[in-house]
């Protein structure tokens, strides 16, 4: 059985699954170890009450900690969201390492429990095992909160995103030219979190047709609007009856198939870090790095529109443009906006233009972004008060110039 992206991400982004899974597990052990009690297969020297008062106390110490796990947990959610963003909250809840913390010590407790009701033997050291197991992945745990909640780790991480993001998208296939044909009408409102291509393509084969997407995962769908062209327009009903079930709006944007919305995540981080009330020019300047990293992937390997084809090759599903422009205003224009006056984040990001032109591979790229380093420059000289430094962006922007001259040739 194929699980859908929708499904995965669902299970991926809460608290809930690993910890349930693991808990199932531990009742699973419970029922083996009961099981072999009873047989009398294992001689212990441990009497019947010691045990139970053993697993007792193995259990309220292990609950003790559940609480403390919790609480680290809930104070890293409140950091995230005050320094980082509300938006980074789904990124920390998740974090695996966080999940199988959680679900380790609530298994723990629950074997402990259950095994309290049996003539215990091997349970007793079952459980000394699982808590000797705990008290590892608590350490394990410790550390992992106070890496994860550093801002170059956090920063990092969404880069990370983004590059299995541009891997799904990177492609230089121009779509073909399509006929007008018959729109397709959302219903619902809401951002658009995931669109399933197999059950459009398996649609669009049974109708000989063919569907354009209108819109891309973390456009915001309004009902009532087109959300796709579909040719033959004869096909259209049988698409509007499969809507509902072919893509998810939701009230949040996620990182399953939204290449942009990695991108907005780290410009967050560096508006919030630019503002009077934090004024953490480094952060900032991390952010601008990691941006032209990503986006220097994304003008060397392209960025056109996924083409999804039947069995035959036949082009089934066209999805909707992700234009080169719009992904460098998106990771330049607000963090340009907020650092104005600053000339750190001008010659920093003029740096990454640089970078970014020497790999440029076409006259619009180079064109998108000597317009950016145009509007840098524009603002720099007329907000930086000091000489020397407007003379130190206008020696980056010089760079970008070079770059772009010698990319022409």
């Amino acid at each position: 059985m194929k699980v859908s992206l929708h499904t995965k991400e669902a299970l991926r982004t809460n608290l809930w699954f690993v910890p349930a899974c693991l808990v199932a597990s531990a009742v699973a052990l419970f029922v083996v170890t009961a099981m072999v009690d009873r047989s009398g297969l294992v001689h212990s020297k441990i009497a019947a009450d010691a045990g139970r008062q053993i697993l007792t106390a193995m259990g309220a110490a292990v609950i003790t900690v559940v609480g403390l796990v919790f609480s680290i947990v809930i104070v890293a959610l409140t950091l995230a969201a005050t320094q980082f963003g509300p938006r980074m909250l789904r990124n920390f809840i998740r974090d695996r390492g966080t999940q199988f913390t959680l679900g380790a010590f609530v298994a723990t407790f629950v074997y402990c429990v259950l095994s309290l009701a049996t003539n215990v033997r091997l349970s007793v050291w079952v459980a000394f095992a699982l808590v000797l197991v705990d008290s590892v992945l608590l350490i394990y745990f410790i550390h992992h909160i106070a890496r994860s909640i550093q801002l170059p780790v956090v920063v990092a991480d969404i880069a990370a995103d983004l590059k299995h993001a541009i891997d799904a998208h990177a492609g230089h296939e121009k779509p073909p030219e399509l006929p007008d044909g018959a729109p397709i009408v959302a219903r619902t409102s809401g951002y658009l979190q995931f669109v399933e291509h197999d059950r459009l393509v398996r649609i669009a084969v049974e109708e000989d047709a063919v569907v354009r997407l209108l819109y891309r995962p973390g456009h915001f769908v309004t009902s009532g609007s087109a959300f796709a062209i579909v040719d033959p327009p004869t096909a259209a009903a049988a698409f509007e009856r499969e809507l509902d079930r072919a893509h998810i709006t939701g009230p949040y944007r996620t990182l399953a198939q939204d290449l942009t919305f990695a991108i907005d995540q780290i410009v967050e981080i560096a508006i919030r870090a630019l503002s009077p009330a934090v004024n953490d020019t480094f952060t900032a300047m991390t952010c601008v790095d990691w941006l032209g990293d990503g986006l220097s992937d994304i003008t060397t390997r392209g960025l056109e529109p996924l083409i999804h084809r039947d069995r035959g090759g036949v082009v089934r599903v066209v999805d909707a443009t992700i234009g080169y422009d719009r992904i460098v205003d998106r990771a330049f224009d607000k963090i340009r906006q907020a650092g104005v006056g600053m000339p750190a984040i001008a010659i920093r990001q003029l740096a990454m233009l640089a970078r970014v032109m020497r790999v440029a591979t076409t006259n619009e790229q180079r064109d998108v972004l000597q317009s950016q380093a145009d509007m840098i420059l524009r603002s720099s000289e007329s907000s930086i008060p000091e000489r020397n430094d407007r003379a130190d962006v206008r020696r980056r922007y010089d760079a970008v110039l070079e770059a772009a001259a010698l990319g022409a040739r």
